[in-house]
């Protein structure tokens, strides 16, 4: 198997869809070794980082993304509720903090927020920064200079994933272009946040669209620090109810290509966890998966309690993330540093 490395002037190797493809059709076991050697030069092992998502603002969303009950265009048990009081984010975050968590992200329902809402949330970043915690958002999309104010506001991350690959995009939302989705992702990394960015597997998409948007998202200059990978929750009322379920196998392999293809970032075991036995976690952290996040609920959707996390992570002898070392910056202690630029299988090698 040939190993495809292309490079764009002034940035890391672009990763094609038929590089990614090579990955996915990798023996299981080859697959899992050269990820877990890439994961342990970029990160430590065995730790992982705890998030809590919080929806501050529920449905009546007018896009019409099919894959999310929050959607006013499809009839799910979902009930519209505005912006969250003040005192209830906080104690949200002061409780998840308290449970161990080291990132706090909020959620809103909005295509795009106006400047008066984006005033309501600057004023809760501020608030659960003081807390200790590092912040993330996701608000839709931003218009030119709403980053900057979040940056302002100490907002660390901003959260716009593309959802799927381009050639996909048009199946699963049609109220946006693919395009307003760089363009965001664009405007959040010019005014210097950290870009958390990822998609969503299982809505009945090919092994090559996987691929796709797994390049896609590598191929991003620079990649997001943080990538959310999330398998698909299928909610009655939503146009992909139905969808036939994924092997899990597969989303295993997803998560192996997208640490080798971004070994820097965080890759968030995400939405979907509810109904994964704990040896498709398991593959998952030994595939680089190194986030989760906390809680019985992300935004409307079910998630695995704080008791069953902790029974699973002690049985796999896995623990919280050092605070320094939730960073994409840090580096690994030297004792847990694989072999350096180990090619397996003929992989393409990751970019530093």
């Amino acid at each position: 198997m040939q190993s495809i490395e292309y490079r764009r002037p002034g940035s890391g190797p672009v990763w094609t869809p038929d590089a990614i493809l090579d990955l996915y059709g990798q023996p299981l076991n080859d697959l899992l070794l050269r990820a877990q050697t890439v994961h342990r030069l970029h990160h430590p092992a065995n730790a992982v980082q705890q998030s809590s998502l919080l929806s501050i603002k529920t449905g009546a969303c007018p896009e019409d993304c099919a894959y999310c009950p929050q959607s006013s265009r499809h009839a799910t048990a979902v009930e519209a509720e505005p912006l969250m009081a003040r005192e209830d984010v906080l104690a949200a975050a002061r409780a998840a903090r308290d449970a161990g968590a080291q990132r706090f992200c909020m959620g809103a329902a909005w295509r795009s927020p106006t400047e008066r809402q984006l005033d309501d949330v600057i004023e809760l970043v501020r608030a659960v920064k003081a807390m200790g915690l590092e912040t993330c958002a996701t608000l839709g999309m931003l218009k030119p200079g709403q980053p900057e104010r979040l940056k302002a506001a100490g907002l660390d991350y901003y959260n716009h994933n593309l959802d799927t690959a381009r050639s996909h995009y048009h199946e699963i939302i049609t109220t946006r272009r693919y395009e307003d989705r760089l363009d965001t992702l664009a405007r959040v990394r010019g005014a210097g946040l950290k870009v958390c960015c990822g998609g969503i597997v299982g809505m009945g998409e090919s092994r090559r669209i996987r691929a796709a948007l797994i390049a896609e998202l590598a191929s991003l200059a620079p990649p997001p620090e943080s990538v959310p990978i999330n398998q698909l929750v299928k909610v009655p009322g939503t146009p992909l109810a139905d969808a036939p379920a994924l092997d899990p196998i597969e989303f295993v392999r997803t998560i192996a290509v997208a640490r080798i293809a971004m070994p820097k970032a965080v890759v968030r075991l995400s939405a979907g966890r509810e109904t994964m036995d704990d040896s498709t976690q398991a593959l998952c952290f030994m595939a680089g998966a190194n986030s989760v996040f906390r809680g019985e609920r992300l935004l409307t959707t079910p998630n695995p309690g704080p008791d069953a996390d902790a029974r699973l992570f002690e049985r796999l002898g896995l623990h919280p993330m050092p605070d320094a070392a939730a960073l994409p910056e840090s580096t690994p202690a030297a004792s847990q540093a694989a072999p350096s630029r180990a090619h397996t299988a003929g992989a393409p090698a990751p970019h530093a």
